[in-house]
């Protein structure tokens, strides 16, 4: 562990650090990491994001290791985005391990719009896809369900509910193809129902309600490194 964690963010690496089946550990010397996701990985690679924290707490704490650190984001991006892309911005770039964080958009987009976001079947095939292709190539993936959209607690931003199931389905997705699970969702919720008491948006999102300020940035990367240290 790398920095020190708040009670509810240690719980949650509890539940974020269980293994897939046939997952090998979680780093190894030389690894290549990429990061693979919409604008938040986008903006993650910023000074103040989780890319940037996860990749300096590495090489403070594993140097020995010479692990390297790639941002994929791109704004916009879902499922059927990163299917697109894989080979291109991920595969081509020979990685030893892919961090895959996605779902966000998938259902933000389908708040007025179904069609501008993605089926509940579509992202489970579209997440089984991506996972697919790439233990085919050798690499080994870390999945992680999506965050929150909005800060208040116990299920009463307006989209909890869908996003409770996309992150369901990420969950079974890498439980059936053996990728490595990382529970953002739950992460972020436990965090706010015990840091939220007053229900306000404040925390650990920026005003647009969806992208991570820097505690939000925090608590992505601690949450990941739980698992990648595991």
């Amino acid at each position: 562990m790398f920095t020190r964690l708040s009670a509810a963010t240690a719980v949650a690496l509890l539940i974020a650090g269980s293994a897939g089946a046939d997952d090998p550990a979680p780093l190894q010397k030389g690894d290549r990491i990429v990061f693979l996701g919409d604008s938040i990985t986008q903006a993650g690679v910023g000074p103040k994001g989780y890319v940037t924290m996860i990749k300096t707490a590495l090489a403070e704490k594993h140097k020995d290791l010479e692990i390297e650190v790639i941002g994929a984001g791109i704004s916009g991006n879902k499922v059927p985005d990163l299917q697109k892309r894989l080979e291109r911005d991920v595969l081509s770039k020979k990685p030893t391990v892919v961090v895959v964080y996605i779902g966000i958009n998938d259902v933000w987009h389908g708040e007025n719009d179904p069609k501008r976001g993605t089926s509940k079947e579509n992202f489970d095939a579209g997440l089984r896809d991506v996972v697919g292709r790439i233990k085919g190539a050798g690499a080994r993936v870390v999945l992680c369900t999506p965050t929150v959209i909005g800060e208040k607690k116990g299920g009463a931003n307006k989209l909890d509910a869908q996003l409770d199931e996309y992150a369901g389905i990420s969950r079974k997705v890498a439980a059936d193809t053996g990728a490595r699970p990382c529970d953002l969702r739950k992460a972020f919720v436990d965090h706010l129902a015990k840091s939220n008491s007053d229900d306000k948006e404040k925390g650990v999102l920026t005003t647009d309600r969806v992208h991570l300020n820097e505690a939000g940035n925090k608590l992505v990367a601690e949450t990941i490194l739980g698992v990648l240290t595991r």
